[in-house]
């Protein structure tokens, strides 16, 4: 395993003028870290409050989807946040995080990736991250929600089952790359867009930002052949985002809007 500490002192220290300052909590090793910062936050947990982990021994993705978090191999954060915003908009968070993500990777290791609608990324065809956002939240307003993050930096392979839909930032450069540097420059990017998306007088401006740039660091948001994972699953051709984030599909019934379900490539198994 590579030797990759977190210093603490010095992180807190680097992210002084943000909300994460002082609200660190790390964990060698933990269940989930996004399960244990939900539970946090209806414990009355601070907006900006940090936690991540060595190891995670049950990690998360999206829908009934486990995340595989090896001790040592990856940067795996949860943070809290108690946005003034509708339940509806939450959708931008999601998004603009994982454009933070993408300018935290470049920034450490001028790789770029692609983004996959709504928060994976990836090389080529190959997932090296995923974001999971969960709230708890009224009709007309968020009590609170978790951004959880799961990157893999050090893993130098992958299961046989794996090896052709993940990698890490090590297989894709091979070298290592400190996880004190990705996490600190991560969440100064994650600061950036939250405080964009927070003010009421900019919103529009900040939520065409979003978009703009999600349409402009994806190749699946337009022009792709997918398979929507959503309801009893349908195929079509993605044809950008709408205006309030979401997926639009271009099927042979017409155009469908893609609210929650997962993205994959199509692949014509009809042997035609």
């Amino acid at each position: 395993m590579i030797e990759d500490a977190f210093d603490i002192p010095a992180l807190d220290g680097a992210l002084s003028g943000t909300p994460f300052a002082g609200k660190l909590q790390f964990f060698p090793s933990i269940h989930s870290t996004n399960t244990h910062a939900m539970q946090q936050a209806e414990a009355g947990a601070q907006h900006g409050s940090v936690y991540f982990a060595d190891e995670q021994t049950a990690g998360r993705g999206r829908g009934a989807h486990a995340w595989s978090s090896p001790p040592g191999s990856g940067l795996y954060v949860s943070v809290l946040l108690r946005p003034r915003m509708a339940p509806a908009d939450v959708l931008w968070l999601s998004l603009a995080t994982g454009l933070a993500v993408r300018n935290a990777v470049m920034q450490t290791t001028t790789l770029s990736c692609d983004l996959r609608w709504p928060n994976d990324l990836l090389f080529g065809p190959r997932k090296f991250c995923g974001i999971l956002t969960e709230l708890n939240a009224e009709v007309t307003r968020v009590r609170h929600l978790v951004i959880g993050i799961g990157i893999n930096v050090h893993q130098q392979q992958f299961p046989p089952e794996l090896r052709n839909i993940a990698t890490s930032l090590h297989v894709e450069t091979g070298r290592t790359w400190p996880r004190q540097e990705l996490l600190l420059t991560l969440l100064q990017s994650l600061h950036r867009e939250v405080v964009a998306l927070s003010d009421p007088a900019n919103a529009a401006a900040s939520r065409q930002s979003v978009l703009e740039r999600v349409e402009k660091a994806s190749s699946w948001v337009r022009g792709k052949q997918v398979h929507v994972e959503e309801m009893d699953g349908f195929d079509g051709l993605t044809e950008g985002l709408d205006a309030r984030g979401f997926l639009q599909v271009r099927t042979a019934q017409g155009l469908r809007t893609v609210f929650s379900g997962g993205v994959r490539e199509f692949k014509d198994t009809s042997g035609k």
